[in-house]
């Protein structure tokens, strides 16, 4: 049960479309007035060091982030996501990778409240520890200080079950990420029995659901049986680095799939896709896919 820890794919290409579209919408959403709540159902350590031993045994970042963070021209559409790195690593060597709690710590504002859940013992003390050290670097804020405790809780719970007793939020907005490993099959089903759950609580919310591209059927079939959930607008996009292969078996690509999405996530994406198939494909047949429902309607 608690065999998977992020840190061994830190920053690999799945990571990378991940959180440069949760960065997108982040950075949308608190263009608005009114507090979000951010709900992270599977939120790992939030922070990675990608020199320790464990993310050196495969070093899966060299063919995701490390490719991003040594361009030194990358469209703007990378600008919010790209500028998070570097921060964390403002010497230009790659040390740091930010996990999603990070990127929502540092885009959300003072007013949203963010929420994460871990099960994992390692995860969940490292986690703990990442944000402690972050409270420290700011102890000279001492509005920080005082809300800091209302601003972001950190719960030892299973995500699945937990996001039952969040929603609604209070402020009627919210971005809900739900990032499991998939390592056991029956994530499949907990994805789907939660956000069922979760929208019959609360409609209006945008949810992303990340899920593997792996040869697997219930990987297959997962894309049509999230479309079923809902009659809600929704977008997916997926990123393919290679194709299939005898004697390469693992993770051929990612994809999310992002209920209520903004309405401008869908042409950003058109933009950003090309630049990332460019960057990370590891095959001539590396390519990408925007799917959407009623795309004149989508809106925020």
């Amino acid at each position: 049960m608690f065999s998977y820890q992020h840190v061994f794919h830190a920053g690999n290409h799945a990571d990378v479309l991940k959180h440069v579209v949760l960065a997108e919408v982040l950075d949308y959403v608190c263009k608005k007035e009114g507090t979000i709540f951010y709900i992270d159902t599977h939120a790992g350590s939030g922070l990675y060091r990608l020199r320790s031993a464990a993310a050196q045994k495969n070093r899966e970042y060299e063919s995701g982030i490390a490719r991003l963070f040594g361009q030194k021209k990358l469209t703007g559409e990378l600008e919010t996501y790209i500028s998070l790195i570097r921060e964390l690593n403002p010497d230009g060597v790659l040390r740091l990778y930010p996990g999603s709690p990070y990127i929502a710590s540092k885009l959300l504002r003072e007013q949203d409240r963010i929420r994460l859940f871990e099960l994992h013992p390692a995860e969940i003390r490292s986690l703990a520890g990442n944000f402690k050290k972050m409270d420290a670097r700011a102890e000279g804020d001492v509005k920080n200080r005082k809300t800091r405790g209302k601003r972001v809780i950190i719960e030892k719970k299973d995500g699945f079950t937990a996001l039952k007793a969040q929603l609604p939020p209070p402020s009627r907005r919210a971005v809900i990420f739900i990032d499991p490993p998939y390592e056991n099959r029956q994530d499949y089903r907990f994805v789907r029995e939660a956000l069922l759950d979760a929208l019959k609580r609360f409609s209006s919310g945008t949810y992303i659901v990340w899920y593997p591209i792996i040869e697997r059927p219930e990987a297959r079939r997962f894309l049509e049986q999230l479309k079923s959930l809902s009659k809600n607008e929704w977008l997916n996009v997926s990123l393919a680095v290679r194709e299939p292969a005898a004697g390469r078996p693992g993770l051929l690509g990612s994809a999310l799939f992002i209920i209520n999405p903004p309405w401008v996530l869908d042409a950003y994406l058109k933009k950003l896709m090309p630049e990332l198939v460019t960057l990370l494909g590891q095959s001539s047949l590396a390519g990408f896919s925007i799917s959407r429902s009623q795309p004149s309607r989508i809106q925020a």
